[in-house]
């Protein structure tokens, strides 16, 4: 084969050429440390680059953000937890302290005392939030759990469900002492028929007070049999209905002597409360019934709960603009991992019963009768020293109106102290199901320390994973240029002399 020197030279070029680009190449890299600077230098780089940095851009999330922020609501909602949990704790002691006999004035306002403190503390741990967004609300992270002011306007139109495990007994009192403030008082005495007296009934009490009037048709009962929901009035007992009463005041049942029939139900819209008939108790405990009693409040005062985060409910305050919820799960979910998520809310309903509050208030109401009626015997007492009622007459009628005053202590001590026995194991419960949420939470969090750990060390390797795809030592890199430039300017000079002879040199 014959060689030209025309051949010769442009293979020599070609050479040259490709010594300079493999320099410039090398160059580029000593300048950028990485290996390659654009993707058709190396395709397959290329591609694992892309891959690589996909994974490593959702790593940097998970950790730096997605996880954080986890964390950030997990501790939220434990340092709402505990702190709710050392309420009911505190709750709990008093009610030890309540239940226990004989108690002095000043016990009983030192109880109450810390009955009011803590009451106006109850919920509004469950309005902890974590940057504006609050933690025990589900989706509804921009609504606290209860009301900030008082609302006097806000009507919501709200469906409760409750059941025979709500049934609870609950005493009544009627003809409380009124201290006589005149002679003509004290010596008309007090008739054996208004002597203070005590009744007990079966109720259910709904979650709040203060209501609209309803109809009959408003309470219903969960017909097993049938498997409906079926109007209250139309359940049977032997071979009777179910008498619904929804019109009565308190104070009618009251001056009734709190009277209901063995198969009658009252609502009472003042209290909140359904009164049992002794006969429907007792079926609603042996066929385990389950109620539902939609009612319409009007006017919800601060600390009271929004009825949306416990409730089926509208909120009917402008009839032309009604919002309904519908109580339903609600967990929020954060992504801490590859195809890994973790629900991070604790929803209020599951932890903070909706009834502790009203159990607070019972409690107080039932200190507050007995300071007051103990109040009342040491007022008599104090009138029988007074030398304008020494005379035999008046001291006969302020005999009548202290064993009256002293008939009243005793109900209400014996109230209070039932009450408060009751609440020993109440709010022991309520305690109890904040632990248990405490434990849940507990353990979602370390789950997600675990992951964190774990996303961490997965966006290491990934880093080092695309530092050997993409980068290149610098050393390394310093030894190829040394090694490619001697070899480009070897070519230079082999190209100078191959070029430098022709043909004509040797003619």
């Amino acid at each position: 084969m014959r060689v030209t020197n025309s051949m010769i030279s442009k293979n020599s070029m070609t050479n040259m050429n490709s010594n300079k680009v493999n320099v410039d190449k090398l160059n580029n890299q000593m300048t950028s440390q990485k290996k390659i600077s654009r993707p058709s230098e190396d395709p397959v780089i290329a591609i694992r680059a892309l891959r690589l940095r996909s994974n490593l851009f959702e790593l940097d999330q998970y950790v730096e953000r997605n996880i954080q922020d986890a964390k950030s609501w997990i501790e939220v909602t434990e340092g709402a937890l505990i702190n709710m949990e050392r309420i009911m704790d505190d709750v709990y002691k008093e009610c030890v302290a309540g239940s226990n006999d004989p108690l002095n004035q000043e016990d009983r306002a030192a109880i109450l005392k810390n009955l009011q403190s803590l009451r106006s503390q109850v919920y509004r741990e469950g309005n902890a939030d974590c940057i504006g967004r609050y933690v025990f609300t589900g989706y509804k992270t921009n609504k606290p759990l209860t009301f900030a002011e008082d609302q006097a306007d806000t009507t919501y139109k709200i469906t409760e469900k409750v059941s025979y495990q709500d049934i609870e007994e609950m005493r009544y009192y009627n003809n409380q002492v009124t201290v006589p403030n005149t002679s003509a008082d004290v010596l008309a005495g007090v008739d054996l028929t208004d002597m203070p007296k005590e009744y007990t009934n079966k109720r259910i009490r709904l979650s709040y007070e203060k209501m609209e009037e309803l109809t009959s048709k408003d309470i219903k009962f969960y017909d097993e049999a049938r498997g409906r929901w079926q109007n209250l009035e139309d359940m049977e007992i032997g071979d009777d209905l179910v008498s619904v009463t929804t019109n009565m005041s308190y104070d009618e049942w009251a001056a009734d002597d709190f009277y209901v029939g063995d198969k009658q139900v009252i609502f009472l819209k003042e209290t909140g409360e359904l009164i049992l008939g002794k006969d429907v108790a007792n079926a609603f405990g042996s066929q385990k019934t389950e109620l539902s009693v939609t009612y319409t409040k009007k006017g919800f005062s601060e600390g009271e709960l929004l009825p949306e985060h416990y409730f089926d409910c509208e909120d009917i305050t402008d009839p032309d603009n009604t919002i309904k919820y519908t109580k339903q799960n609600q967990e929020i979910k954060y992504t801490v991992a590859f195809n890994q998520s973790l629900t991070v809310n604790t929803q209020a309903s599951d932890v903070f019963n909706s009834s502790i509050g009203r159990d607070v208030d019972e409690l107080t109401n039932a200190v507050q009768a007995a300071i007051a009626a103990h109040d009342k015997v040491d007022k008599i007492k104090e009138m029988q020293k007074q030398e304008q009622y020494a005379d035999p007459a008046s001291q006969a009628g302020l005999k009548e109106w202290l064993e009256a005053a002293e008939k009243e202590a005793v109900y209400a001590d014996t109230n209070m102290q039932k009450l408060y026995s009751k609440g020993v194991d109440k709010f022991q419960k309520y305690k109890d199901n904040i632990t248990l949420a405490r434990t849940d939470l507990g353990s979602r969090e370390d789950r997600l320390l675990l992951t964190e750990t774990r996303v961490s060390e997965q966006q290491s390797t990934f880093e080092q994973l695309k530092t050997r795809n993409e980068d290149k030592e610098l050393s390394d890199i310093i030894i190829e240029y040394t090694a490619a430039y001697t070899a480009y300017q070897a070519s230079l000079q082999a190209t100078s002399k191959a070029n430098g002879q022709t043909l004509l040199n040797y003619l």
